[in-house]
């Protein structure tokens, strides 16, 4: 184990594709099997002294990785910060097809109860070619039981990290590094929210932190929260189905209740399902949908116009002509600003930007009308500001050059007070009333964590604009002083504190990827109307009766929950109840014990006492009541078992239960045997000895497929069946000759067992004993009638496993289209017979299944392959929950066909015209390249008959690859990286022995992050040995027929390992290519230096696209 100084932490890679930071869980919930392996690893840690220290550097090397066949993995333990510590991945995805990797405390399961430890940490994986390209993520983590690990499921693209040419996996060995960093943490569980600040917090629903720090901002503006409590709303108004009445409820719980509050109802009344909730959306974007939706429904009321008054404020925009006196201007309305953060130091910076003249000359003058093209000035100037300002920073944004969004986490300051009538009023328009003050006070601060996928969102408010503030980071809610509030959240790089400062080591830094997202001022002027006082009477009378009603029966609730160790719960069964249930809501057994009579009694209550509560309830007199405990079988049925006994009903109801109950289950459950006499009047029930049997008995009628509970009856183990024939038929309804056959219904887990029974054979000879089930029905023998299910054993088989599938369209996954009853033993040739008639089809073979997603509610990636199931069952299950949803799609061609053929798509880019058609092109997997382009031949367009095409790897506007005319198809992975079609140009056909074919790439230099990106259409040159810069220039301009005027402004370098060596006209452009060092021919290339001002192309490199990039919809 070697020990050193961490190198400091690589603050280029940026968070910009972080995946949503979750905990490790095999989505499954409950316990699954733990398969790690043992593969040959070796492990280094990097610290800074050799006392364990607060912050380290671990290395984990794996070799044999694409051969590890565990589905986890997990490092050595290393130590940090006095903590036990390792690495937790998923070499083939934790149910994603990219690589999953957490950071774990090691010792969880043997911590003391209500650990929990606070630590930074970022995980890599080094790129073993340049570790510039090493795949980075960082993070922070309150550790505690629940959340034990923590990091990420979406790491890296499987397809990018097995790919052996990107240099993530050399030698079939992955090198995985974790920099920790431990901080000091207060105790989070013992935390009282309302009792430590006066304020709660709302619970997470998921991933919907970021509606819980914008409800919070919005709860905590007074004249907000009174205009939804005066919005008019009834007491027949279903919360989850009108958003004014959620909203008034979830404030009236933010203001009265001791504990955390849901949002589950609000999130109904949006109309959103529960995979919307999962869903991180953008606090923008449902502020303004929100508040749109609120603006729509207080139309018409006495709080109309509310949000405009509190949020709306004006700006102009202005063209204004310098030469001529014409002036254009148009007025909008805003109710936030979006104010960039990239190359701003503070909100006065973004202001100044926003208000910045663009001057419009040359080519980009201004068309007036009468006057034509005119130099002119644009711009934007302030009308009016609103009461509350909302300022959106924009942390993130779209960079074209890697077609992926990013996050700002540059350091962004922001004033507690802001002035924006400074130097004269700059900001304003000549039509501003200028006696309005606009200077604000910073109200609240939304703060984000994480990176552009995902993350984490809380706020940190002063609800009175006092000095204390307070951080709501969903159910928690801590005083904050004002530091924690402003400057912690400006963003850029924190230095962590030397550990050991008489050495020479590098400070090890952290990105700081908390930072300020959204602000809130509030107008000096309007204080007092905005922060106004608001209570019970301005909560309408219906509200608060139902709200009370709300938190009594909560109290109530909690109440049981804390006395439930005093109670016993005991659920009586009666004859009843068996005739209500069997048919119905169940077939097998004999009650559902949840749908039953229950009674809430203490435990020390003697149960004779009880048996007066039974009497009082049901009618029945003490001395005619017998109680039977039930006993959970070996073959997992639930049966009557042994009548209670004098002495044990002498006892107290806890002790019964404690008799009874072997699992310490709080439940005591009976059945209650009740004789009626011949007037129908309850009589003492009969003894029972060792020779007497407790049956039950349920009547099947073929025809109306119809099973039903008829009695039960007290027979002698040494009696026949045939002996209680005439007393089976009259409760059945029969004449008392009617020949019926009899089945014992033995189990029906994991599947049916029914048994004819010999009606000569004795009870006891088959094995019959207290609470057995006997089935019969009227005999088979000779009935010429046809039925579904002729006998109980069938019937039975056909109800355990029918199951109701409802299918969909795979194009529209949200929409039932129709329902079938199959039985869950059905094949997969079944099923989709049923379908292909269901829909008319004659070929069931070119239906295609795909499984149902219970958690993200989506149809899986992957669909079903031929056969690839063996019954229904396994179509609907995933992991630990089945569903019963299927999506199916029509293909052109059979699905076994289909499975044999490779897809590809491919884009075709004419060699004159300027156009790019996408390709879909479908081979044999043994197929080659040469097939792909003999196919593609038949589909495009050549500009001449004898034209020869190559296909190309494209990524991130480079070419990595040509592929060879022999290439199978079957390992092209076109998923992450564009295959590029293209015809071979003349010149390269005549190659000369001195000729060099080099890539030519278009680039801008980006000064901010001092690099060099790439952007549009990479492509191949051919470049004689003398020929100079000058000469190369010309075949450039006419092959991309670019305008001398614009390609005057083009620089021409030389770059390898992306460092650029700009050339001039004389220079002997081949001379630079001589270099052999290098590990791929895409790192040394001709570089054109220019901006992109192309339109961008309709297809992406990545087809890949988070789901959770839909835009915010409520519903109602």
């Amino acid at each position: 184990m070697t020990l050193m100084t961490p190198p400091p932490l690589d603050q280029q890679q940026q968070q910009e594709d972080d995946e949503m930071l979750v905990p490790h869980t095999d989505f499954p919930h409950g316990p699954q099997p733990m398969e790690v392996a043992q593969a040959e690893t070796t492990n280094t840690v990097d610290a800074q002294s050799v006392e364990d220290p607060p912050s380290a550097r671990f290395t984990w090397t794996i070799e044999n990785f694409s051969r590890l066949n565990a589905k986890k993995l997990y490092s050595d333990i290393f130590f940090v910060g006095g903590y036990k510590w390792r690495i937790l991945i998923f070499p083939k995805g934790n149910n994603v097809d990219h690589l999953s990797m957490y950071l774990d405390v090691a010792d969880s399961a043997t911590l003391p109860y209500g650990w929990s430890r606070y630590a930074q940490f970022s995980l890599s994986v080094v790129n073993q070619i340049h570790s510039k390209y090493s795949g980075r993520k960082e993070t922070q983590h309150q550790f505690n039981a629940r959340e034990s690990d923590w990091g990420f499921t979406s790491f890296m693209p499987l397809g990018e990290l097995y790919d052996p040419g990107r240099g993530y996996l050399v030698n079939d060995t992955c090198i995985v590094e974790a920099d920790v960093a431990v901080r000091r943490v207060i105790d989070y569980w013992s935390h009282d929210s309302k009792k430590e600040t006066g304020y709660v917090g709302l619970k997470n629903q998921g991933a919907t932190c970021y509606m819980n720090s914008l409800l919070q901002t919005l709860y905590h503006i007074p004249y907000f929260r009174k205009a939804v409590y005066h919005m008019p709303t009834t007491e027949n108004d279903n919360p989850s189905g009108s958003i004014p009445l959620a909203l008034q409820s979830l404030f009236y719980k933010l203001q009265y209740s001791d504990t955390s509050v849901a949002t589950k109802e609000l999130t109904k009344s949006f109309g959103w399902d529960t995979y919307d909730s999962f869903m991180q959306h953008d606090v923008q974007e449902l502020n303004r949908v929100l508040c749109e939706k609120l603006e729509d429904k207080m139309k018409g009321t006495v709080v109309e116009g509310t949000i405009q008054q509190l949020f709306e404020g004006h700006h102009m925009n202005y063209i204004e002509c310098i030469n001529v006196d014409y002036k254009s201007t148009r007025k909008e309305s805003f109710y936030d600003l979006q104010l960039d953060v990239k190359g701003c130091r503070d909100v006065y910076a973004s202001f100044d930007k926003y208000v910045e003249v663009e001057r419009l000359e040359g080519d980009n003058k201004y068309h007036a009308e009468q006057y034509g093209l005119q130099d002119a000035r644009k711009g934007v100037l302030f009308i009016d500001f609103p009461p509350v300002l909302q300022l959106q920073l924009k942390r993130f944004e779209y960079d074209f050059v890697r077609d992926t969004m990013v996050k700002i986490n540059d350091r962004y300051e922001f004033p507690l007070q802001l002035d924006l009538d400074r130097e004269n009023g700059k900001y304003l328009s000549p039509d501003a009333d200028r006696s309005v003050r606009n200077l604000y006070t910073l109200h609240s601060v939304l703060v984000h964590s994480g990176g552009v996928h995902g993350g984490h969102y809380y706020a940190y408010i002063r609800p009175t604009l006092s000095d204390q503030w307070f951080k709501f980071d969903d159910e928690r809610v801590t005083k904050e002083d004002m530091k924690r509030a402003l400057e912690e959240q400006y963003g850029g790089e924190e230095e962590l504190p030397q550990t050991n400062p008489g050495f020479n080591n590098a400070p090890f830094k952290f990105t700081k990827y908390s930072n300020a997202y959204m602000l809130v001022y509030i107008r000096e002027s309007d204080k007092e109307k905005i922060i106004c006082n608001v209570d019970e009477k301005d909560i309408a009378e219906h509200l608060r009766i139902r709200l009370k009603k709300e938190q009594e029966e909560k109290e109530q609730k909690r109440k049981e929950k804390a006395e439930a160790h005093l109670y016993t719960i005991i659920k009586v069964a009666r004859n009843e109840d068996l005739l209500e249930q069997i048919g119905r809501d169940i077939y097998f057994d004999l009650v559902d014990h949840d749908k039953v009579r229950s009674f809430r009694i203490q435990k020390e209550m003697p149960f004779n006492l009880f048996k007066e509560e039974v009497a009082k309830e049901f009618g029945i007199p003490v001395q005619f009541q017998r109680f039977w405990l039930w006993a959970k079988r070996q073959n997992h049925t639930y049966r009557p078992n042994r009548p209670l006994t004098p002495l044990e009903e002498a006892q107290s109801v806890g002790q019964l239960r404690e008799v009874s109950n072997k699992t310490n289950n709080a439940e005591l459950k009976l059945f209650l045997e009740v004789e009626v006499g011949s007037d129908l009047r309850p009589v003492a029930p009969p003894d029972k000895t060792k020779e007497e049997i407790l049956l039950f008995f349920k009547f099947y009628d073929p025809l109306k497929e119809e099973l039903r509970f008829v009695g039960r009856l007290f027979v002698k183990g040494s009696g026949k069946p045939v002996e209680i024939l005439p007393k089976l038929n009259e409760m059945a309804g029969f004449s008392p000759d009617e020949e019926i056959d009899l089945f014992e219904e033995i189990k029906f887990e994991p599947n049916v067992m029914c048994e004819h029974i010999d009606k000569k054979v004795t009870f006891r000879a088959s094995q019959l004993e207290d609470g057995d089930i006997i089935c019969f029905q009227k005999s088979q023998v000779g009935s010429s009638e046809q039925c579904r299910y002729p006998d109980v054993p069938s019937f039975l088989e056909y109800v355990r496993n029918r199951q109701v599938v409802r299918f969909r369209s795979l194009e529209k996954p949200k929409e039932d289209e129709f329902c079938l009853e199959l039985s869950k033993l059905h094949t997969y040739d079944d099923v989709v017979e049923r379908v292909a008639q269901h829909l008319g089809l004659d070929d069931p073979s070119k239906i295609r299944l795909t499984s149902h997603n219970c958690y993200s509610q989506q149809p899986k990636p992957q669909p079903i392959k031929y056969r690839g199931v063996e019954h229904l069952s396994d179509m609907l299950v995933h992991y630990n929950q089945t569903s019963d949803i299927l999506y199916y799609e029509i293909l052109d061609i059979p699905l076994p066909e289909l499975q044999g053929l490779k897809t590809l798509k491919v884009a075709f880019h004419h060699a004159t015209k300027d156009e790019v058609v996408i390709h879909t092109i479908r081979l044999p997997k043994q197929s080659t390249v040469g097939d792909v382009i003999n196919d593609l031949k038949t589909k495009v367009e050549l500009s001449h008959p004898n034209a020869e095409i190559r296909l190309l790897e494209v990524f991130y506007h480079k070419i990595y690859k040509i592929f060879p005319l022999n290439e199978k198809i079957e390992n092209i992975n076109d998923q992450y990286w564009t295959l590029r079609a293209e015809e071979i140009p003349e010149e390269e056909k005549n190659f000369g022995p001195h000729d060099r074919l080099i890539h030519v790439y278009h680039f801008m230099k980006d000064t901010a992050q001092n690099q060099v990106q790439n952007f549009g259409e990479p492509f191949f040159l051919v470049i004689r040995e003398d020929e100079t810069l000058a000469e190369v220039k010309v075949r450039v301009q006419k092959k991309l027929q670019v305008p001398d005027e614009e390609f005057a402004k083009w620089k021409f370098a030389f770059l390898s390992l992306g460092r650029p060596e700009y050339l001039q006209d004389s220079d002997i452009v081949a001379s630079r290519f001589q270099r052999r060092d290098v590990y791929g021919a895409w790192e040394q290339y001709l570089g054109l230096e220019h901006t992109d001002n192309a339109p961008k192309r309709s297809y992406t490199a990545n087809q890949n696209r988070h789901t959770f990039e839909k835009p915010v919809k409520i519903y109602n």
